[in-house]
């Protein structure tokens, strides 16, 4: 008897089976944590993300009336601005536990805005593992973020070259481009602080540009190209000679010379093309009004050349004759071009060729960009894409645009980007 109890008591011993339950309790601590881990690491990622978008909505907000208000003010109206942000993003799931903002001028003309926020979380259930491991109060979790914005109070002179051909008719083209320009241009103005910070220039171009019949008496208006006189001319150019000593003067901003035909600007007549405007102050009543005017005057109508109306875009953010409004070259100022077309290049002076007319594009892009001028580039549904996308000064600064009612929001990325104002980090 005693025998038979002691080898039962030995086979228990030694059946492993009774060991599934406990060491199944056991393990089941470590994969809840697991699991739990999972799903706070979830929301703390979530609350991560909601943190950056309000401090870097905050930081856009602030950036604007920051050089008005004193340090502790910045910091304040800082804190209202990012609580407002972020408890509507997330509220009850964070608490904020510090906000600061410190706003810096490195050198003279620029500014650096930097914000930090610390938020906590509840660790729902790491915070039941904590416990159940080491018998302490489930914790919080710290998150924190930041956001920088710089910006800088630089002069912009900039050249709207905007495609008039008959093709900008169609789609409500014409339409959606006049509404996008005048916001732009309000953008720029309410970046501007005074007077002179920020010039326009308006060109309008088909195969020619329109400057005007003031410019009748110039001696670089050649009328014999194309037999007409100063009574019958209607204010239009074309492009100028190509390859004479192969300087190309129809791709690059060198002024006319007294006595070299070469230089001359050939008369053409020109329909009902708007005419050029050379750079002017949006701040200035009288010249914010011509802008919105000049606008509005807008016909489509003709052909396509983007290479004059690049060219004629150069000229006018420098010195030279026949656009002399340019200011000189200087650390505190950007000259851009921004550049809208809706189809491929059809007729210049020589061909009707458009691969022809594409590489003497390429040549003014690409003279231009060796200036110092920044190119914007729009193509409106046609166009040649791979051609526009080239002559951008970089792949960000050329835009693709499908529906002709994209063009505000495209016109108003570029009027955030020419006012300077960007996120840093």
């Amino acid at each position: 008897m005693l025998y038979t109890l002691f080898a039962r008591f030995v086979s228990f011993c030694r059946d492993r089976r009774a060991h599934v339950a406990p060491l199944f309790a056991i393990s089941m601590v470590p994969i809840i944590g697991a699991v739990g881990s999972s799903v706070d690491y979830s929301r703390a990622n979530a609350i991560k993300s909601a943190l950056q978008s309000a401090l870097d909505s905050t930081s856009l907000m602030l950036s604007r009336e920051a050089q008005s208000l004193a340090q502790d003010a910045i910091k304040t109206t800082g804190e209202t601005y990012f609580r407002a942000q972020f408890n509507q993003l997330v509220q009850p799931a964070a608490e904020v536990v510090s906000f600061d903002a410190k706003f810096t001028s490195p050198v003279q003309g620029s500014f650096d805005l930097v914000m930090t926020a610390t938020v906590s979380m509840d660790l729902t259930f790491m915070g039941v593992v904590q416990k159940i491991m080491a018998s302490t109060d489930p914790s919080k979790l710290q998150i924190s973020a930041s956001s920088e914005v710089k910006w800088g109070m630089k002069r912009l002179e900039l050249a709207l070259v905007l495609d008039n051909t008959g093709s900008m008719q169609q789609s409500s083209k014409m339409y959606h481009l006049k509404n996008a320009a005048k916001d732009l241009l309000t953008t720029l103005k309410t970046a501007a602080k005074k007077a002179g910070d920020v010039k326009v220039a308006i060109i309008p171009f088909d195969t020619t540009v329109k400057i005007g019949t003031a410019y009748k008496d110039e001696f670089w208006i050649d009328y014999t190209e194309n037999s007409l006189t100063k009574t019958n001319w209607e204010g239009c150019v074309e492009d100028r000679d190509r390859s004479p000593n192969s300087i190309n003067y129809d791709v690059r901003d060198v002024a006319p010379v007294q006595g070299d035909p070469a230089t001359y600007y050939p008369a053409i007549q020109c329909g009902s093309l708007a005419t050029a405007m050379p750079l002017t102050d949006v701040t200035d009543g009288t010249g914010w009004t011509n802008l919105n005017g000049k606008i509005d005057e807008m016909t489509p109508a003709g052909y396509t050349n983007t290479t004059i109306g690049l060219v004629w875009g150069w000229h006018a953010l420098t010195a030279n004759s026949p656009f002399p409004q340019g200011s000189a070259p200087a650390p505190d100022l950007d000259k851009v071009v921004v550049m809208l077309t809706d189809g491929q290049n059809t007729r210049n002076r020589w061909t009707t060729s458009q691969s022809s007319i594409d590489a003497r594009m390429q040549l003014a892009c690409d003279n231009a960009k060796a200036a110092g001028i920044r190119i914007y580039t729009v193509r409106v549904i046609d166009g040649n894409a791979s051609l526009l996308r080239g002559c951008a000064s970089s792949p960000s600064m050329y835009y693709n645009v499908q529906q002709a009612s994209e063009l505000s929001s495209v016109f108003s990325s570029i009027a955030q980007n020419l006012a300077n104002l960007r996120i840093s980090k």
